[in-house]
């Protein structure tokens, strides 16, 4: 193996750049030739395949910086459809003019889906990233719990999970075992989070009011989890259906209390009947994603309506319920900028295991980042399809049952425990010492923003 691709899809995190970097390093330690193709799967369906050599002479070009958040080499939410042969081949035809012998896919569930179809044409492995931390198994053989059920009318399946199973992995459970422990950019994405939810909170307290914290997290709740940080008084996953009347209960007696009250809430919280609160359309994107909007609204409407204007005179707050609840969402900020030194770190050494993997002749595989109460972190490769139920679905990585609290709407100490090593030494001396050097920087008065698109434009080739 002399020269692999790589390419970075679906949703931006800010460690995909670091995972890139990791691996062109690793291959400039083993004599490699990376090309980075751009705009993700479009690449490969793109007759000219833009490109960039990354270690021309085997020196990293200096706009790879594992500091910068996003990607540099864009990415697409562009879905490779498995059963359309003829494009697949002549995607492959494209990948043997640029002469690829290997190929890493920067990616989530999503991007290892469109990866294995290409894994029968060209070895492939995938080097995971999802701020959602949702790739990834709670214990080894997760994927047995799913059951299918053939939708009445239709050709479509429904999946649910078999209740038996989930109970018998409460009784085995051990943060040991979990496959693919965190992925980079959740670290991150908690880190920002936590900074509004703590700014927001000193709002509702002297305005004496509730907010409402909307966080990413479709159908995992982790980012909501990891916002205990931030000290909210009620968190809500998508994993647990709302029950109003219990949320209504404890906003009451904390507000009582504290005359304030902080919510997060991740943006897949659903009803009783499964319904998500917040999807107020049902478009989807390429991927096959519905896009969730308005959950923290939607709990606000509730708890307005349930509260009253009552409750809130009958404690001195004359306002009424409209302005007494406010819902505020740290949206797309969780998913950009630099990343903290925990996501930087091991993003590059995912990077440079997934070349690894490569050269040992690995295919439909995924670097991994395991966790050990005594050996700590490290990486090491998992069968793709071992992320895959009987059916060849990979399903979001939901938070275990254990992790959350459903009596205390909050983290369980379980879940503090995960938590814990990833968090305790997240952030590095350099990240405090970077915003230092460069939020107030002069320069940034006078000095125009430069975008590394426009050096990557230079560099960048076509096959014909």
């Amino acid at each position: 193996m002399k020269r692999i691709g790589i390419l970075t899809a679906g949703g931006d995190t800010p460690a995909i750049n670091a995972t890139v970097f990791g691996a062109v390093t690793r291959a400039n330690q083993l004599g490699l030739e990376v090309v980075g193709l751009l705009r993700g799967y479009e690449s490969l369906f793109d007759d000219r395949v833009p490109h960039v050599l990354l270690n021309p002479l085997f020196r990293t070009i200096p706009e790879l910086d594992p500091d910068y958040g996003g990607s540099i080499l864009g990415s697409s939410r562009k879905f490779v459809d498995a059963s359309n042969v003829a494009e697949l081949d002549r995607a492959t035809q494209r990948l043997r003019k640029l002469r690829l012998d290997g190929l890493i896919c920067v990616g989530g569930d999503g991007t290892l889906n469109g990866l294995q179809p290409l894994s029968e044409r060209i070895p492939v492995v995938l080097a995971p990233k999802t701020i959602d931390n949702d790739l990834g198994l709670n214990y080894p053989n997760e994927t047995d719990k799913w059951v299918r059920e053939a939708i009445p009318g239709s050709t479509e399946f429904a999946y649910r999970v078999n209740p038996t199973f989930v109970q018998n992995s409460m009784n085995h459970f051990q943060l040991d075992q979990m496959v693919n422990y965190v992925t980079p950019g959740y670290a991150t994405a908690v880190f920002v989070a936590v900074g509004g939810i703590r700014r927001l909170r000193t709002t509702a307290e002297s305005h004496r009011r509730i907010c409402i914290v909307e966080v990413m997290g479709r159908s995992s709740g982790f980012i909501a989890l990891g916002c205990a940080y931030g000290q909210p008084d009620l968190i809500l996953v998508p994993e647990v259906p709302v029950d109003i009347d219990q949320v209504v209960d404890r906003v009451q007696e904390t507000y009582r209390l504290q005359r304030n009250v902080l919510i997060v809430v991740g943006e897949g919280i659903v009803d009783p009947e499964g319904k998500e609160l917040g999807a107020s359309e049902r478009s989807s994107d390429p991927a096959g994603n519905v896009r969730l909007s308005g959950a923290g609204d939607r709990l606000r409407e509730m708890l307005m309506s349930r509260l009253g204007a009552r409750f809130f005179s009958d404690l001195g707050f004359n306002d009424g319920a409209d302005s007494a609840i406010f819902t505020r969402k740290v949206g797309h900020t969780q998913r950009g900028g630099r990343p903290v030194g925990f996501d930087r770190f091991h993003a590059a050494q995912l990077g440079g295991r997934a070349v690894e993997m490569l050269i040992e002749g690995q295919n439909n595989a995924v670097s991994v980042l395991q966790w050990h109460s005594q050996r700590g972190f490290y990486v090491t490769g998992y069968p793709g399809n071992g992320f895959r139920d009987t059916w060849g679905l990979i399903h979001a990585r939901s938070l275990h049952p254990s992790f959350y609290d459903r009596e205390r709407l909050h983290v369980s100490a379980v879940g503090i425990d995960y938590l814990l090593p990833i968090f305790t030494n997240c952030i590095g001396p350099e990240d405090v010492l970077y915003i230092r050097e460069t939020r107030f920087d002069s320069g940034n008065l006078y000095r125009r923003y430069h975008s590394v698109n426009t050096d990557i434009e230079k560099r960048t080739r076509y096959a014909d």
